[in-house]
């Protein structure tokens, strides 16, 4: 159990939107729940989620503690590009969650982990057990996962320190005219819509995306992006940002696409030091089939 203290610097908008601006990683549908169980506290006693907030309020949130369910091994083909007795580099498709959440026990990488290694890191729980970074379910590409605690926190430590090499291949809308680029924009959960993120100065982390034009076609442009962090939906996000939404993005992109395979945006590149042996790996896996063909097709239109 987590009791947290919000700050106040507007009064007179919702409890419910204030939570909301502040603990920015739970649900509406949570955030009503927890106000309707009395898990939110304003000076001391319970109010309606409509309650207009005052500068002068003590707002207290209580976290129960989470339930977690069962994980089971599924029997689930797994692409390995390594592995060893620290730790395992996959080639997750596109389509697949990394992890399970709640409502979603079945069909994920864990599962398949499970079934394949019966030994990952307990250091994220029973849900995300060797999870030490993870990429969007219609993204595809290279994860690593850690075998053992000691590996999970010396690949953590590498996350945090940005030394992880991770180049992403995305196909974006539009013609971008220089061939190099960086972007520096912070990132947060959109105010507006809380499924999606957006580059906002409030309740926002920082977020760097590099990039390097790759292939110029018509109307679109084949990038390679670099990340200094490594924010949620952070590629997909800053492309929109700058007017180049990754071609196939449901949330960020544009209606007109083929969205049957999610965003055209694939985790080519992966490097790390190996936790135990200290080595300096590197893996790269080739561009899904459908990736691919999208691309030879452009490159017809090209050439007419």
């Amino acid at each position: 159990m987590e009791i947290k203290k919000l700050e106040i610097t507007n009064d007179n908008i919702r409890l419910d939107k204030l939570i909301s601006l502040s603990m920015p990683d739970l649900s509406r549908t949570l955030i009503q729940q927890y106000i309707k169980e009395g898990h939110v506290k304003v000076n001391g006693h319970q109010e309606k989620a409509s309650y207009k907030v005052k500068l002068s309020d003590q707002i207290e949130v209580t976290l129960p503690d989470q339930k977690e369910m069962d994980v089971l091994p599924e029997d689930i083909p797994l692409d390995v590009y390594y592995e060893d007795q620290d730790v395992i580099v996959v080639n997750k498709p596109s389509g697949m969650i990394v992890h399970p959440s709640q409502g979603i026990y079945q069909g994920t990488l864990v599962n398949a982990l499970l079934y394949h290694c019966h030994d990952l890191s307990g250091i994220n729980g029973v849900l995300r057990p060797g999870i030490v970074h993870r990429i969007d379910k219609e993204t595809s590409g290279l994860l690593m996962v850690a075998k053992n605690d000691k590996a999970h926190q010396r690949l953590s430590e590498q996350l945090k320190e940005h030394s992880v090499t991770r180049k992403y291949v995305a196909l974006v809308h539009g013609v971008i005219p220089h061939l190099h680029g960086k972007i520096d924009a912070p990132i947060g959960r959109d105010s507006n819509d809380r499924q999606k993120m957006a580059v906002t100065k409030h309740n926002s982390k920082e977020a760097i995306t590099n990039f390097t034009v790759l292939k110029r076609y018509q109307d679109m442009t084949l990038i390679e992006c670099r990340l200094e962090t490594g924010r949620t939906h952070q590629i997909r996000v800053h492309m929109s940002y700058i007017g180049f939404p990754v071609y196939g993005d449901p949330k960020y992109g544009l209606k007109k696409d083929d969205q049957s395979h999610g965003q055209f945006l694939h985790a080519k590149v992966l490097g790390f030091i190996h936790p135990t042996s200290h080595e300096y790996l590197e893996f790269e896996c080739p561009l899904p089939d459908y990736f691919q063909a999208k691309l030879d097709e452009l490159e017809g239109d090209n050439d007419e």
